[in-house]
């Protein structure tokens, strides 16, 4: 019991603190030994490759990592041109010979360390090392391939771009600087793992983001002591507020640039993360979950239409179900005259109690979902038809489950994906709502409404209120809530998420 009590302490404890990291290794003048060096710390690894050629007594070293450069470019764009190249006088003046008249590379770093020298030829850089200079020139030669820039499936627009972002960090932020081209904007670059030096690039603009929600977004990503971070997902954790228990995040992500222009030129910071093709967004509220790219495109009427749509949408996936089970056990007065017949009669047909029954249909219903999200797409459709035949056919004719909860469940499901960025917390909810509808009935709803509620509401978002600007009230901000208004309306703001009402910028770093 004693170690099973420490294993859990040990898991969900403090998390250890990161050892402060060694000084970094200097290169020497010896070729030679720098290489040496450097195949050591690669334990020999087999994508290491050092090419060594010698030019009139002077000794050169090409690095790289296999895979990761273009080598039509490192062939006539590097080796070529320093291998005709004739040279005189010390090494160092081949070194800035190179550096200065014969290649031309539009991105070119001096390098001092051992340490640099990994970070670089892992990005895809070559590195020229010459016997007898105790310094490198690392070249942006990168060929690794990647996949082309494509409209995101999850979040597919009718009017607009049909460009979203991929994996390489470098394309993505192209990809913003098409869209603002002011010098207003500004990409500064971090890396955090330990590992896996994964490169991560904060956008923004300089003029309108707050100062202190950046300071506090670059404290809180100094504190990751990951030691790989291979997607967005495992450093979002480390953006919210320090004792946040929430089924809502308080930090955005979307996969397309424009989408995150517009967050960005209201105050946000855009968090681009290598090797995934997403962005994160902070500080994110709870009424952006609801706003698209379509509701700017079209009319301002039917934007409106459809954000409340949205809205309906939301509770109806979370609620309905816990709604239906605590009336059919406790209340079945509430239901109509027409339908009371009908809906006890169903319940009186099934062996299992009406809560049980609910609940087991959507653990169906989620378990064939994940089968139909991982499995290989042509079997996909075989899963659809097996699901459509054995649970919403046979299994009502068998008098397993009743057709009424069957209904439920499936308009359930489809409002689910109406807000698709919102369907785990909504899966979680709408399972509490039916327990708590099935003990308690309809108060049991009740109350873990205003639960949930009461969480939100007391949430926040890099000290921005997650609720504004509902709670607290703007009627400025409230254009683009409920009601979208027109662009007429919309250019005449000129408001940041920074002033909402209830944001304490004071005192940012008391959290941490």
């Amino acid at each position: 019991m004693y170690r099973f009590i420490s294993e859990l302490k040990n898991i969900y404890g403090k998390a250890p603190e990161q050892k402060p990291e060694s000084k970094p290794t200097p290169l020497t003048v010896s070729l030679d030994e720098n290489t040496e060096r450097l195949k050591k710390r690669f334990n020999g690894s087999a994508d290491l490759t050092v090419h060594k050629m010698e030019l009139r007594g002077i000794r050169f070293g090409i690095i790289t990592i296999e895979g990761m450069v273009n080598k039509e470019i490192l062939a006539l764009g590097v080796i070529k041109p320093v291998s005709e190249e004739t040279y005189e006088g010390t090494p160092k003046d081949a070194f800035e010979k190179i550096k200065s008249k014969i290649l031309y590379t539009a991105e070119q770093v001096e390098v001092l360390t051992l340490e640099d020298v990994d970070k670089f030829i892992m990005s895809g850089f070559a590195v020229i090392a010459i016997d007898g200079c105790a310094k490198m020139l690392a070249l942006g030669i990168q060929g690794f391939s990647f996949r082309s820039v494509s409209e995101p499936d999850s979040d597919v627009v009718q009017r607009g771009s049909k460009e979203g972002f991929v994996e390489p960090l470098r394309i993505n932020m192209s990809l913003i600087r098409r869209r603002m081209k002011t010098p207003r904007l500004k990409f500064e670059t971090m890396t955090v793992g330990s590992d896996s030096r994964t490169d991560i690039c904060l956008c923004y603009l300089t003029d309108t983001v707050s100062p202190e929600i950046l300071g506090k977004l670059k404290k809180r990503l100094d504190s990751i002591n990951l030691k790989t971070v291979m997607a967005s997902g495992y450093i979002a954790p480390y953006l919210e507020q320090k004792g946040d228990f929430s089924f809502f995040s308080g930090v955005g992500i979307s996969e397309r640039p424009d989408t995150v222009c517009g967050k960005i030129s209201e105050g946000r910071i855009a968090i681009l993360v290598d090797g995934t093709p997403s962005a994160l967004i902070v500080p994110f509220l709870f009424v952006e979950y609801f706003q698209t790219l379509d509701d700017y495109s079209n009319r301002a009427y039917f934007a409106t239409l459809t954000r409340w749509l949205k809205y309906i949408a939301f509770f109806i996936a979370i609620m309905l179900p816990g709604v239906y089970v605590a009336v059919g056990s406790f209340h079945p007065e509430l239901f109509p005259s027409q339908l009371l017949g009908k809906i006890a009669g169903s319940i009186a047909a099934t062996p299992m109690p009406l809560g049980v029954e609910t609940i087991v249909i959507h653990f169906v219903y989620e378990i064939m979902r994940e089968a139909g999200l991982r499995m290989p797409q042509p079997l996909g459709h075989a899963v659809s038809i097996v699901g459509a035949l054995v649970i919403g056919e046979t299994a009502v004719n068998a008098g397993l489950i009743g057709a009424p909860t069957l209904m439920v469940v499936a308009l359930t499901a489809i409002c689910s994906y109406v807000i698709p960025s919102l369907y785990a917390p909504t899966a979680i909810l709408r399972f509490l709502f039916i327990i708590a509808g099935a003990f308690l009935g309809i108060w049991g709803v009740i109350l873990l409404f205003c639960m949930v509620l009461v969480n939100i509401c007391g949430k926040k978002s890099f000290d921005v209120p997650y609720t504004a600007p509902v709670s607290p009230f703007s009627m400025t901000a409230m254009r683009d809530v409920f009601v979208r208004a027109g662009w007429k309306q919309l250019s005449k703001s000129t408001s940041t998420v920074q002033t909402m009402p209830g944001t304490d910028l004071q005192g940012c770093e008391s959290d941490e």
